[in-house]
């Protein structure tokens, strides 16, 4: 008999606390009617809370943490001193295998710091990376490094590759990924040693993705290609730029449109057209940071969001452990062999 799936999670990470993810995780078990969850946290706070949703309570197990990890804390302290926070028996859940995949809201630098320390990585992966799915005029697309790492080797580069087509692979669907190394243009000769060794790597590489070449940041929304994959340094300025953008739309088309009475007549004309926009628009839907690489799933959510988005991580975090994407990934890098392995041997 297949054993249930456990979600464990930081009840305390976040701007907004618990009762965050208690909302979150009402709209979860409609959709996992299965699913149990193991909440680290303040035991009287979440059992307050628990008290009032009997049909949640019977699905949860409180672990209790006396302190939670703040926004603002260093990750080389909470690795010290943090045993004792939410966040740390989170990922702790997932390292002694009483649940499959840790969820958080919390601190990026110290969940990332405490999952490597506690999770290591998977064999032969070097670094883990931090993925996301964004929309593109072609559906959705994975980017990756989102911020794990400032900057990354030709070999670390390529583990992303890996890591970005295993992960288009399970949540995506897509068979054979196609893959592009983000880059200043498509040019051969354009780049850096690093992202030019790495091209050259993936190009006659036996895995099963398919390599596109260079791509450049328009090419990102565009959709040219299924997985983008560059250093955390750039992924992440890339990442807040997209957002800061989408944002800036959003409110330029709200003023274009209150502004006089014709514009509020043709809002309300196009107010089906407008609510599709904001729903493909909307960054709760495709709430969550996926730390791939390391020897246990985590999936990280923003730290402002709502119910909503953190209910869409929860969810994420629940396809990832169904599907089993790190031996997929292990089995892939298994195949690759980068140049200095093949004059070791």
């Amino acid at each position: 008999m297949a054993r249930e799936l456990i979600v464990s999670i930081d009840a305390m990470g976040g701007d907004a606390g618990p009762g965050i993810v208690i909302s979150a995780l009402l709209r979860v078990i409609q959709r996992h009617p299965t699913v149990r969850f193991i909440l680290s946290g303040d035991e009287v706070v979440l059992n307050e809370l628990l008290a009032k949703h009997s049909k949640l309570r019977e699905r949860v197990c409180v672990r209790h943490a006396s302190e939670r990890v703040a926004m603002e804390d260093k990750p080389s302290h909470v690795l010290r001193r943090g045993q004792n926070t939410s966040m740390w028996k989170a990922i702790e859940c997932v390292k002694n295998k009483e649940a499959e995949v840790a969820v958080s809201a919390g601190n990026t630098g110290a969940l990332m710091a405490l999952a490597m320390f506690q999770l290591r990585t998977i064999e032969n992966i070097s670094r883990p990376a931090i993925a996301s799915i964004w929309p593109t005029l072609r559906g959705q697309s994975v980017v990756l490094d989102c911020g794990a790492n400032v900057s990354a080797t030709a070999e670390q580069l390529v583990e992303f590759a890996i890591m970005g087509e295993a992960f288009a692979h399970v949540i995506l669907g897509l068979e054979k990924p196609t893959v592009g190394l983000l880059n200043v243009g498509t040019e051969d000769q354009k780049g850096n040693d690093g992202v030019k060794e790495a091209a050259n790597i993936l190009k006659n590489s036996n895995l099963p993705l398919s390599y596109h070449g260079f791509i450049e940041g328009n090419d990102i929304a565009e959709g040219t290609v299924d997985v983008v994959v560059t250093d955390g340094f750039t992924g992440n300025i890339a990442l807040k730029t997209a957002e800061g953008t989408a944002k800036l739309v959003g409110q330029f088309l709200k003023r274009s449109l209150t502004r006089s009475l014709s514009g509020r007549i043709g809002a309300l004309i196009a107010s089906g057209a407008l609510a599709a926009l904001r729903r493909r628009l909307d960054p709760r839907a495709a709430n969550g940071g996926i730390f791939l690489g390391l020897g246990g799933v985590v999936v990280k959510s923003h730290g402002g969001t709502d119910a909503i988005g953190f209910a869409a991580a929860v969810d994420m975090a629940i396809t990832m452990a169904r599907a089993d994407i790190n031996s997929r990934i292990s089995a892939d890098r298994a195949r690759l062999r980068l140049p200095e392995e093949t004059a070791a041997s």
